[in-house]
């Protein structure tokens, strides 16, 4: 790592404490790791399309067809979640049964 003793730059190990004095013949390359994730914006009327459906009562609108999904909540040892989003009115639910 480069660092500034005496009024002059060195570099410096960080893991041993070497130090070399000939920084003006060792090139410094400073790499920066990008944290930029891909974001995918999706329609959320569309996105039900591709799910699958079921029997469920609605108890907002008594619709009887409703799109379901599998989610992990709580610990691997125990059941996945049961989401719900009714066909007619996208009002969503639990299913814990």
């Amino acid at each position: 790592m480069p660092k500034k003793k005496k009024n002059q730059m060195v570099l410096e190990c960080t893991s041993c404490g070497y130090t070399d004095t000939k920084t003006a013949e060792t090139p410094i390359v400073e790499a920066k790791k990008s944290k930029a994730k891909k974001v995918e914006i999706v329609d959320p009327v569309k996105a039900d399309e591709n799910l699958p459906t079921t029997e469920a009562v609605c108890e907002k609108c008594n619709n009887d067809v409703a799109y379901y999904w599998l989610v992990q909540t709580r610990a691997a040892d125990e059941s996945q979640t049961k989401f719900m989003r009714c066909t007619k009115c996208s009002h969503t639910w639990r299913d814990y049964s």
